[in-house]
This record gives structure tokens, sequence and C-alpha cells, in this order.
């Protein structure tokens, strides 16, 4: 099992919060001077210059050319518009900036046109996702750039987005999925935990592990999301209280594993479908955020209070299940009056006669 406790910090190793809201890490021994670490925290780097700093000489480090690709994404990090994006974003595009450095660092960013950044789409034709956030990743860079007079046009203006496919994604659970895992799982075990408080709360992977105790007040669990830093204000459901009195839950986080540790969101994902697959149910984590999307749809909430269920904004997802849900109680309704409709035939306008209808010769 994956160890996401909180580990001991190596010796002399110190955080701090920049005025930009970045972690910045520090050796400093006794009284000694403090050595900055550049690297990111937790690569191969950062222990390099960790040991290096220890001996009491900081590993050389090259600084990004003035006026290169690596030197614009080092001051965009350094702004208000990067520490303004969420957690789930900045590391997202972290990743992305880190590729573009690894294989463009030293190019001027002036030179990056509309055909680079068309190129790196297309390196990444088979994953449309990928694709989707490295536009959007260098869009935020190159905006910013404008914005400041570093560019004096944004290459990514003039490329097309990648559209996003049309389909159902992740497949939402059924109402008969909820009732076998439910089978499976009663309540007291650690799997009905993870489906009731998914379930019960509509959240994502990320903000559900991290759901805990500290969270409600009065009954009402409140929370910044992972994805969007939208606030989410959510009533404690009666069925859920429940389920998280009978446990087992952690002390911050209702949701852990095996020995009562919380979990991160990528392996509380896939733990859960491996509980839903002994269960017999063939879905995810987000599949069930779907079904809890669609409930509250067919009981008649509203876009407004879908989006503050859900975090979500722009009206575009929350119209989505308003919109199915207005079609299935529209079908309803009519197939109701058609079954209550007498079968008979259409009358005749009113003041027509009808000529009466003549009997064929060996015809009934």
């Amino acid at each position: 099992m994956i160890d996401t406790m909180p580990r001991p910090r190596p010796p002399h190793l110190h955080r701090e919060i920049t005025r930009h809201g970045k972690a910045a890490w520090y050796v400093r021994i006794g009284k000694g001077p403090r050595i900055r670490i550049r690297a990111e925290f937790g690569s191969p780097d950062f222990e390099l210059e960790y040991q290096a700093a220890l001996s009491g000489v900081a590993k050389p480090r090259k600084d990004p050319t003035s006026g290169s690709l690596a030197w614009l994404i080092a001051r965009y990090r350094e702004a208000s518009a990067w520490s303004n994006l969420s957690g789930a974003t900045r590391k997202q595009r972290e990743n992305i900036y880190k590729r573009a450095i690894e294989t463009a660092g030293d190019t001027p960013f002036v030179r990056v046109d509309a055909a680079a950044i068309n190129a790196g789409l297309e390196r990444r034709k088979d994953t449309p996702f990928q694709a989707r956030h490295f536009f959007d990743a260098m869009r935020g860079l190159f905006k910013w750039a404008k914005k400041n007079g570093m560019v004096r046009a944004d290459p990514t203006e003039k490329v097309e987005r990648p559209v996003r496919k049309d389909g159902p994604g992740y497949r939402a659970w059924t109402e008969g999925d909820v009732e076998a895992y439910q089978r499976r799982w009663p309540v007291g075990t650690r799997q009905r935990v993870w489906l009731d408080v998914l379930l019960y709360t509509g959240l994502r992977c990320g903000d559900a592990v991290a759901l805990g105790r500290q969270h409600i007040r009065d009954g009402i669990a409140q929370l910044n999301t992972e994805k969007t830093g939208v606030t989410v204000t959510l009533p404690i459901l009666p069925v859920l209280a429940e389920t998280l009195a009978a446990g087992p839950c952690g002390d911050l986080a209702f949701i852990v594993g095996k020995e009562g540790r919380p979990m991160s969101k990528g392996y509380f994902s896939n733990e859960f479908a491996r509980a839903a697959r002994d269960a017999g149910v063939h879905g995810s984590a987000h599949g069930v955020r779907k079904i809890a999307a669609t409930r509250a749809a067919n009981s008649g909430a509203t876009v407004a209070q879908l989006e503050a269920i859900f975090g979500w904004t722009g009206g575009r997802m929350a119209s989505l299940y308003t919109r199915s849900a207005d079609r299935r109680r529209l079908a309803l309704e009519a197939m109701g009056k058609l079954a209550n409709a007498e079968r008979t035939s259409i009358p005749a306008p009113e003041g027509e006669v009808r000529a009466p209808v003549k009997k064929v010769a060996g015809k009934q």
C-alpha cells in the first residue's frame, strides 16, 4: 500500500511560503547561512542540491538564458497570474512546462509562433486530453506575456483549440450498480464509506479524499475544490452521517485505506475501481459523481444549484444534466398522456358529414 502519511522532514531542511504563495526550500545548519534549493521537491535534482547544501556548497545551477522560453516560464511562475491558478492546474501545467523546457527551453520565446504551437498539438494528436492541456498551458503563458508587453502577439490566438470530442466520457453508474455495490459492501466497511462520500457529496476524488471532520460544522461541510478553487457547501445527509458514524474513518479524512491511513486521489481511484469490480460493477469513482448529478437534476435541481453542489462554473456542465432531466420528465409526461388517451378514431372536422362506408363483396 502506498504510504500517503506525512514523513519526517530531512534534517536541516526548512520550508517557507513566498509572497507569491509558492513553497521555497532552504537548508540551514544551526545559525549558519540559508542555502536555497530550487529544484522541484522530491525530484532527483532536489536530493542532489540538498546533499550539496549539507556539505556547505550549493550545487551549481545553470540559470535560464534571458529571453529564452525557459526564462519566460520562470518569470511566469513568479507572477500572480500563476499563483492565482488552482493547485491542481499548476501541477498539471508544471509537467507540460517541464517537457517544453527539456525540448525547447533555449529557444528564444519571441520565435515561438503558431506553427510551433500546432507542432506541439500534432505530437499529442493521439492523446486529445493532453493536447488540450498543452494548448491551455501555452495560452496561459503567452496571454500573460502579451499583457505584460513581453511579446507583441500571442501565438496561440492563431491556433484553434482542440475540440472536445462528443461522447459520454466516464460511464455513469446506474441505480442497479449502486445496489450491487451496497450489497457487497454494507455499512461498517471502509468501501461503503468510499461510495457514500462520493454519492452523497458529489465530490471529485481529489476533494473526496481530503474531506474530514474539520470541514464540517453544524452538519454542513464546506471546502474549496482542488480543481477549480470554488467553495462548495454541502449538508451531510442522514444516510451519509449514518455511514460515517459506523466508519471506519480517519481523524482528518473520512476515506481511508486498509491500515486507516489517508489515501492519495490516484490510489483511491484505483482502489475504488477494484472494490466496484468485486461487487460486479465496472465503473469509476467519477461515474458515481455522474449519478449523483443525475439524481439531483431529476429531483428538480436548477443549473445554479447544480453548480453550487458540484463546483462547476459557466453553466455548461450543469445544463447537460438539467436538459437530460427535462427530456426525461417531458417524455414520461407525454407517454402518460398517450397511455391515458382514448382509443378512438380521429374525429371529423366540425360540421362535416362522414359518408357511409360501402361494403365490398367478399370482404368483412
